[in-house]
């Protein structure tokens, strides 16, 4: 027996999923998230989904994912299919992106340490403001 739960109003979901109500109407402004109603005084309601979702949403941000790349994600979704062959192309686009970071680092890491390991400060570098960077 298929149990139904009442769409909660974004209060309790902000206070339950530690997202801020500010975020969710946010969210659901770019298409992330979508009301079910509304009460009688304008509150939006939201369905159970709604923090499986803001579950989704937060640790793909927490992997690097843009909140543009999430709802490509959650469009494939909301169509019906599994966006698991998107979210893997991103992922290793993500991964392209660290490599170059981490060489990008290693460069500047030599650099500093080719710094620290000169030679001593000249004596008359009054005009200097330090001979290391300089």
């Amino acid at each position: 027996m298929l149990s139904y739960e009442r769409p909660k109003q974004i209060g309790p979901i902000a206070k339950e999923s530690g997202v801020p109500i500010k975020t969710i109407r946010y969210y659901e402004e770019l298409g992330l998230l979508q009301a079910v109603g509304r009460t009688e005084g304008g509150y939006r309601l939201f369905g159970s989904d709604v923090f499986t979702r803001l579950s989704f949403i937060k640790r793909a941000q927490s992997l690097g994912l843009s909140l543009a790349e999430i709802k490509e994600f959650l469009d494939v979704h909301d169509q019906g299919e599994l966006p698991c062959d998107h979210v893997r192309v991103k992922l290793q686009d993500k991964i392209s992106d660290i490599d170059r970071q981490i060489q990008q680092l290693q460069v500047l890491k030599s650099e500093l340490q080719g710094l620290l390991s000169e030679s001593a400060i000249p004596e008359n570098s009054d005009t200097l403001i330090c001979p290391i960077i300089q």
